[in-house]
């Protein structure tokens, strides 16, 4: 009997990454779940196995190479990477923006998706059928007023993914990249708005029907599910209500 296929999703405890997790794992993926709040992820392995399929839990800050590195022991072979951890701090213009908030989103969106994608690229590469998905933003492929820090770091996975691709051709292993407009979770705007709930709320105000974690979730699990030889390289998804970055129907 072939082995369970094991997907790694990063920045899963909560939103987008504790979403894909649960679709992997009904698709017949044994998911690793990893994060920095433990108790998080140990709560929804828990809630993953309790539906009969299979989950573990490991605590994981992407930004600490050390720590990436000896996560990556664990895996000889590895099916699929999910780079979702990232996120978004602030929206002040260039002209005022803190060059920390910039360094934060760089390091985590970036160089945190650079870290585990090289340090599990040779498991990936191992499985002989290895797919890696690049949870990025329509913040990468053009920009907005007040985003200039967030839209300069999801630029940069942007590149890294199209990059990689182009590198890794030949090898057995896919690189997809899905790219969600305006998607309403329980804490991305919450944490660019440093907890300013009245802010956060006004993002989404007036939208009729955003997108939610589930719905990038399923767009991520048939991307990933598609036969071997199918490689989707962009996947832009966005609600209805929205056209582009800066043009979003609002009914008030």
């Amino acid at each position: 009997m072939a082995a369970t296929p094991i997907a790694v999703v990063t920045g899963a405890s909560s939103g987008i990454g504790a979403a894909t997790a649960r679709q992997l794992a009904a698709a017949g993926y044994r998911v690793v779940l990893t994060a920095r709040r433990k108790d998080r992820i140990e709560a929804l392995a828990a809630e993953i196995n309790e539906a009969g399929h299979q989950a573990t839990a490991y605590a994981l800050d992407v930004t600490d190479r050390a720590a990436v590195d000896e996560f990556a022991t664990a895996f000889r072979t590895l099916a699929v990477l999910v780079n979702n951890a990232g996120g978004a701090l602030g929206a002040d213009p260039v002209a005022t923006g803190d060059p920390a908030d910039w360094r934060q989103m760089y390091e985590t969106n970036v160089i945190g998706t650079l870290n585990v994608t090289q340090a599990l690229l040779p498991a990936l590469t191992g499985s002989g059928d290895g797919t890696i998905v690049v949870l990025s933003s329509t913040a990468g492929l053009s920009t907005y007023e007040g985003g200039g820090g967030y839209v300069a770091a999801k630029h940069g996975e942007h590149v890294l993914a199209e990059t990689l691709r182009l590198e890794i051709v030949g090898t057995p292993v896919r690189v997809i990249e899905v790219a969600p407009g305006m998607v309403r979770t329980e804490e991305f705007a919450t944490t660019r708005f440093r907890g300013d709930t009245e802010k956060a709320a006004k993002v989404y105000a007036g939208v009729d029907a955003p997108l939610t974690a589930d719905d990038v979730a399923d767009t991520i699990t048939w991307a990933v599910t598609r036969p071997s030889h199918v490689n989707i390289d962009l996947l832009v998804v966005r609600p209805r209500a929205q056209a582009s970055n800066s043009k979003v129907h609002r009914t008030s």
